[in-house]
């Protein structure tokens, strides 16, 4: 099995950077969000200022520009919650099979959550936030794990590709049956179709308030686990050597990871390639110790669903604008071929 470690060998792996050199990183990367948040805010149908925005912002301002920032605030605050989320949950993901294209939306994770919101939605009549996220999670679990058992079968176990292949077949299976649900519910196709693309266009103050939560306690598992995903990189036979308790290191981490994306596809859609796109380019400039990476992918995943949002805005600036979902699809997929031929993957 390709390890984290071994997949890095000309690359990341070599990147050991002093703690001063990664803090300014983290510090950078906090900046970025900052520059990109005020842009998302300003750019959309109406561009307004930064002088709008303080004087929205201080109340001393009830023009229509007001209206348009209190309304785009809360999509720059979800599109940072739902990147942050969506990149420390393929990083985890990553580490923990120990796969280098690992991701949500590969392994078919994004796709079981989305089955049993539709199922949901469909047959229960389930409307609240809460219970589209505890949906998405238990079918984002019930994926991974389908799809990890799948790609562990046969000689060598659960290598990359097999990996890939598992988690291909089953995003196109759970797709189909997502269709033959849906399409029968004429009432429900049409907003089911905008929320499939994938964006943070209809962001709300309470479904974030219900989300934050979940997504924090997910986040939390991982950073608790970082030093036990080092571990994991070495290989389970040294991890155990060195003390890790292999399994309970493994679950508890599949764990967080499911549950961030579990609950960022419950409230935007299921959004592809930035748990892939970002821990890669994160590890290229701060190397593969988790304690580190595993916060400056969040920072990342926030800074690259930012920047997608709003160039999707800027490219249609009206009320048909280019969803989140088919940016970071560009961005990802020539990214996830490059990631391919780099690693070298063998055919089985």
């Amino acid at each position: 099995m390709t390890s984290i470690a071994q997949a890095s060998t000309s690359g990341a792996a070599n990147l050991r950077r002093p703690a001063s050199v990664r803090v300014l990183w983290l510090l950078i990367g906090a900046g970025a969000i900052l520059v990109l948040g005020i842009l998302s805010v300003s750019f959309g149908v109406r561009t307004v200022s930064l002088d709008d925005i303080i004087a929205a912002l201080s109340g001393h301002d009830d023009t229509v520009a007001q209206a348009a920032i209190i309304k785009r605030i809360p999509r720059t605050v979800l599109a940072i919650l739902v990147g942050a989320a969506l990149a420390l949950s393929g990083a985890a993901m990553q580490a923990v099979t120990r796969n280098p294209i690992a991701d949500p939306g590969i392994l078919g994770v994004t796709n079981g959550a989305s089955l049993a919101v539709v199922f949901g939605i469909a047959f229960f009549g389930i409307s609240s936030a809460y219970g589209y996220m505890l949906l998405a999670i238990l079918g984002a679990a019930l994926a991974a794990v389908f799809v990890y058992s799948v790609g562990s079968l046969g000689r060598g176990g659960a290598t990359p590709l097999k990996l890939a292949l598992a988690g291909a077949a089953t995003s196109a299976a759970l797709g189909s049956l997502i269709s033959a649900v849906m399409l029968p519910r004429v009432d429900l196709l049409q907003t089911f179709q905008s929320w499939q693309v994938g964006g943070v266009g209809g962001a709300e103050w309470p479904r974030i308030a219900v989300t934050a939560p979940v997504l924090a306690i997910g986040a939390l598992i991982c950073f608790m686990c970082a030093r036990g995903m080092n571990s994991l990189a070495l290989g389970d036979d040294m991890a155990a050597g060195l003390g890790e308790r292999v399994f309970r290191t493994r679950l508890v981490s599949a764990l967080g990871a499911v549950i961030l994306a579990g609950a960022a596809t419950a409230i935007a859609g299921p959004i592809g390639f930035v748990g892939l796109v970002v821990p890669h380019m994160c590890r290229m400039l701060i190397g593969t110790d988790h304690r580190w990476l595993l916060p400056f992918s969040a920072f990342g995943g926030a800074a690259l669903l930012l920047a997608s949002d709003i160039i999707g805005r800027v490219i249609a600036p009206s009320s048909e604008e280019i969803q989140v979902g088919i940016i970071t699809a560009v961005i990802g997929a020539p990214f996830f071929i490059w990631i391919v031929r780099r690693q070298k993957v063998r055919e089985l």
